[in-house]
């Protein structure tokens, strides 16, 4: 594959990851389990079982499980064919998964400015 489609796909799989692990680890749809892990994440007795909670709550742990998922089904690697693809790969996309959410998380903070400056301006007019 060329280098400027293993980035188009780096890319759209990357957007896959972010989708899938912001969902789980932030939206409303997902609340009650991530409150049940966050629970558990402070309070287990067990450390594996911990830390097992805790990635279930941290969009940037949980994005690397995502990305090995994704990576499994799809079998995208990066530059080599070998081992040293898929581990480059794993990096980068994860790496990348996290821009994007970055990005999101950024781009819902200046929306909800917006929203909250122009309620403000209707209020007083």
């Amino acid at each position: 594959m060329s280098i400027p489609d293993q980035v188009f796909w780096l890319l759209v799989i990357a957007a896959a990851v972010a989708s899938v692990a912001w969902t789980i680890t932030q939206e409303e749809i997902f609340r009650e389990p991530r409150e049940y892990f966050a629970e558990h994440s402070k309070h287990a007795t067990s450390f594996l079982f911990r830390k097992f909670c805790y990635m279930m709550t941290c969009e940037y742990c949980f994005s690397h499980w995502v990305t090995i998922f994704f990576l499994f089904i799809t079998g995208f690697r990066l530059i080599f064919d070998d081992w040293r693809g898929y581990l480059l790969s794993f990096f980068v996309t994860a790496w990348t998964a996290n821009q994007i959410m970055s990005l999101y998380r950024r781009l819902r903070v200046v929306i909800k400015l917006d929203n909250a400056i122009a309620e403000k301006e209707l209020d007083e007019s």
